[in-house]
């Protein structure tokens, strides 16, 4: 499976941002699909996965009650809602697909990564 994220950009703290995801290939309603972030000089970290069908969803702490993943299958998209955007979320955002039956947090548990989209976030 390809993925292609796009929707990154320069932002000020505060705004909100929503970034996408979306795969071609094999049938995207198989993959468990998660967001990471990777800031600079720092490694890459996990942001929010969600299920196949979307009924689970798991987020790391620093962005809970701010950011939102959700999917469309019928689009083969997959979602990052960011609001209150902080300069610390300053970041590469990778999505990630994933063959497990729930999601993820490590790295190593995804098979495919897109090439990643820039998120500034200036004070």
């Amino acid at each position: 499976v390809q993925l292609v994220e796009s929707g990154g950009g320069l932002v000020q703290a505060g705004d909100s941002l929503r970034l996408s995801c979306t795969a071609s290939g094999r049938t995207f309603s198989s993959y468990v699909m998660g967001w990471f972030r990777q800031a600079p000089g720092k490694g890459r970290d996990f942001v929010a996965a969600i299920s196949r069908r979307g009924l689970s969803r798991n987020y790391a702490d620093p962005v809970t009650g701010r950011f939102t993943i959700s999917r469309d299958n019928a689009k083969n998209t997959v979602y990052l809602q960011m609001n209150s955007l902080k300069r610390e979320d300053t970041a590469v955002y990778y999505c990630a697909a994933d063959l497990n039956l729930t999601p993820q947090r490590i790295e190593t548990e995804y098979d495919y990564w897109g090439q990643g989209t820039q998120v500034t976030v200036s004070s």
